[in-house]
């Protein structure tokens, strides 16, 4: 793993546990084993640090979703698989969803972090409409905003009254 892979993988950690200040250039230094004037390196400013985590979060959490039809020509539904992933992060890892943590706090981001937060929910609204349409849902657009509100928001509720049963109760067909 590269120095600047280990920075975002540090930062990213950071930020899923309480936010974009939940970090400075000087922690992520001190984690990684660098001064943080190589972090400056590889990110000139907390904002470029920022975007580039929210975009390599977005096509991540995409390329584990993989393509609607593929899905559907598995046998499987598609938004179970949404749900795994928010379940999984949530569950296994003990996070929040970065985008939606940073979504949350949209107005004191800098305009290139909000960019990229943007990009996660239009991205995943598309992908999610794309599942609802496959699924045959008469409106597949109320679908996919209800779908990721509900993950969002379960996720939230079950972390702040530190019991994850509200999400399993919230994601039950």
């Amino acid at each position: 793993m590269s120095k600047k892979e280990e920075l975002l993988k540090v930062a990213e950690n950071k930020v899923r546990k309480g936010g974009y200040n939940n970090f400075s250039f000087r922690e992520i230094a001190n984690e990684v084993g660098i001064k943080s004037a190589s972090v400056h390196y590889h990110f000139p400013t907390k904002a470029d640090l920022g975007a580039e985590l929210a975009h390599q979060y977005t096509d991540a959490f995409l390329a584990a979703l993989g393509d609607v039809d593929d899905i559907k020509a598995r046998g499987e539904n598609p938004i179970d698989i949404y749900t795994k992933i928010f379940k999984g992060a949530l569950l296994t890892d003990d996070k929040m969803c970065l985008c939606g943590l940073l979504g949350a706090q949209n107005e004191s981001l800098p305009e290139k972090v909000q960019v990229e937060v943007k990009r996660f929910f239009v991205k995943n609204l598309a992908w999610l409409n794309a599942a609802h349409t496959a699924n045959g849902e008469v409106n597949p657009s109320h679908s996919a905003i209800t779908t990721v509100s509900i993950l969002e928001g379960a996720m939230m509720i079950s972390k702040a009254l530190n019991d994850h049963s509200y999400f399993t109760l919230a994601t039950q067909k």
